[in-house]
């Protein structure tokens, strides 16, 4: 295992050589989404409308941040439950998203997705949304204000922390987890 200092430029190139249990520190662009949104994402390709943003490349990180009490740039933001997102996650990462940041493992199809594009899956800590707000340096929603937590968010990310849990050679911390533990 190692720890990698990353901007979020370098993940296309880099997803490929993280494996699971690599500790990582973004720096750079990361959107929110979350199901609602993936829903829409998914919609605008089926129409051939422009993508509120681009996907080649990206990192996604499964949140619904709270609003911003005075003084903060950004409120609890916490990872959700990335199993919401696994039916509309492999057509993203056909389309060239390179990362995923959530909590919980992921199904076959996006893990198959994954090894197919060369991509990677990080977790973030549950119940740490307040602390993880404190990496983030700037907000502006980009698309679907309507869903409000959920609209579509583009972060400014300084040293924010995730664990690659599922890589993109097969490598998985919740499947080796539990094959250890049942030794």
């Amino acid at each position: 295992m190692a720890h990698y200092d990353l901007k979020t430029e370098e993940l296309k190139q880099m997803a490929s050589k993280l494996r699971a249990g690599d500790t990582v520190s973004l720096t750079g662009t990361v959107y929110t989404a979350r199901d609602a949104a993936h829903k829409k994402i998914v919609a605008a390709m089926d129409a051939g409308e422009a993508l509120p943003f681009a996907l080649e490349g990206a990192a996604i990180y499964y949140a619904g941040p709270t609003p911003a009490k005075p003084g903060q740039v950004i409120g609890s933001v916490g990872p959700t439950t990335s199993g919401r997102m696994d039916p509309f996650a492999p057509r993203l990462l056909d389309a060239g998203l390179s990362c995923m940041i959530g909590k919980g493992i992921r199904s076959q199809a996006v893990q198959d997705a994954m090894a197919r594009n060369g991509a990677v899956y990080m977790v973030a800590i549950g119940g740490a949304g307040a602390a993880k707000a404190a990496s983030i340096k700037k907000v502006e929603v980009i698309a679907y204000e309507e869903l409000g937590c959920e609209s579509v968010k583009r972060l400014t990310v300084e040293n924010f922390s995730a664990i690659v849990s599922q890589d993109c050679v097969g490598g998985n911390l919740y499947t080796e987890g539990v094959a250890k533990y049942k030794k």
